[in-house]
C-alpha cells in the first residue's frame, strides 16, 4: 500500500519526525534525558508499528500491530502531558504536538474498533 494514499501512515511519520525534533530540543536545550528518551521510544514506535501492520500477513496480524500502535500513542500522550506539567515544554509546544498526538489517537481508535466488528 502506498504511503501517500494512507493518512495514518503519513501522519504517523510526520509525528515521528516532530517527536525526534522535540527529543533533540529536550536533550540539547533542557538537559532532560529520562522522559525525553521515553517520549522518543513511544512516539517513534507508533509509526513503526503502523508500517509493520501495513505489511501484515493476515488481517489478525494487521490489527494486532495497530493495537500496539494505539497503546504507543497513548503512552506518548502520557509523556507529553508529563513534560508539559513539569514545564519542560511550553504551552505553545504542547498544544501543537498534542493536537497531532490526539489526531493519531482518534484515527487508531477508529481503525481498531473496526476490527472488533469483524
Amino acid at each position: 500500500m502506498s504511503d501517500e494514499g494512507n493518512p495514518v501512515v503519513c501522519k504517523s511519520r510526520s509525528f515521528a519526525v516532530r517527536i525526534v525534533k522535540l527529543y533533540k530540543y529536550l536533550m540539547e536545550d533542557k538537559n532532560e534525558f529520562v522522559m525525553s528518551k521515553q517520549l522518543l521510544r513511544s512516539g517513534t514506535s507508533v509509526g513503526a508499528n503502523i508500517a509493520e501492520a501495513e505489511h501484515g500477513q493476515t488481517e489478525a496480524d494487521f490489527y494486532a500491530k495497530m493495537n500496539i500502535a494505539l497503546k504507543e500513542v497513548a503512552e506518548t500522550e502520557y509523556w507529553l502531558n508529563l513534560l508539559y506539567d513539569t514545564e519542560y515544554i511550553s504551552t505553545e509546544q504542547f498544544d501543537s504536538i498534542m493536537a497531532d498526538c490526539l489526531e493519531l489517537l482518534r484515527l487508531l481508535i477508529s481503525i481498531t474498533k473496526k476490527q472488533k466488528r469483524i
